[in-house]
Order: C-alpha cells, then structure tokens, then sequence
C-alpha cells in the first residue's frame, strides 16, 4: 500500500480551481482586450475615423497558456493602415510619410494593469 499526505492548506488552489472552473480567465483577458481595444482606438491618429473604428481583438489558447492579441482590420490596397501609421511608409511620388509611434504608449498601460493583476492573483493571501 502506498500511501501519500500533503499537510497544509488547500485554501487558495482550491479557490483557484473553482474560479477557473466558470473560465473566470477568460473574462478577465475579456476586459483586458477591451480595454486596449479602446486605449488603441483612442490613440490612434484620425481622418476618417475609420482606422480607429477598426480595432479588435482576439483570444487565443496556446500550449502554454492564452494570448491576447490586438488587430486592426483597416486595409487598403493590400496595406494595413494602422502599420503604416505606426512605422511610417512612402508616397507614390517619392516622398516619405514618417511614422508615429501611437501603439505602444496606448497599450502599455493595459501590459502594466495585466501583469499586476496576474502577480497580486499569484501572491494573494487569504487569512
């Protein structure tokens, strides 16, 4: 017979588990992509409105965990344009259009909150 004990408390996996049970997780990473999807489209340079308009975000379950990821879908003539204001890119006439970096500082802010929610969900104590 073998025979196995794990003395102490169970507390928090087991309120883990039961969270993650309802995919508790996946509201959260919700919340989070809606967030940035409105931090980007705040951000994010305006002439029609369009670009802007056209953030969403997905998903996405990998072997080693979920990944959120941001899209923009304004395309024209095979062109993204959200990249193309964000790195800059040529005219027809030889003249160049310099880039605006308006993504990364609209989305950091959700990176940050991310990770304080995922370290105080990790290192919370329950009395």
């Amino acid at each position: 017979m073998v025979r196995i004990e794990c003395p102490g408390d169970y507390h928090n996996i087991e309120n883990w588990l039961k969270k993650n049970k309802n995919q508790e997780y996946l509201k959260q990473l919700s919340k989070y992509g809606e967030k940035g999807v409105a931090a980007l489209a705040a951000a994010t340079p305006k002439d029609t409105g369009l670009t802007a308009a056209s953030w969403s975000y997905e998903i996405e379950f990998k072997n080693n965990g979920l990944a959120i990821y941001w899209t923009n879908s304004h395309i024209e003539k095979h062109v993204n344009i959200a990249i193309i204001l964000q790195f800059g890119h040529g005219t027809g006439t030889g003249g160049y259009v310099q880039g605006r970096d308006y993504i990364n500082p609209a989305i950091q802010p959700i990176f940050d909150e991310i990770a304080d929610s995922a370290w105080k969900e990790v290192t919370i104590t329950h009395g």
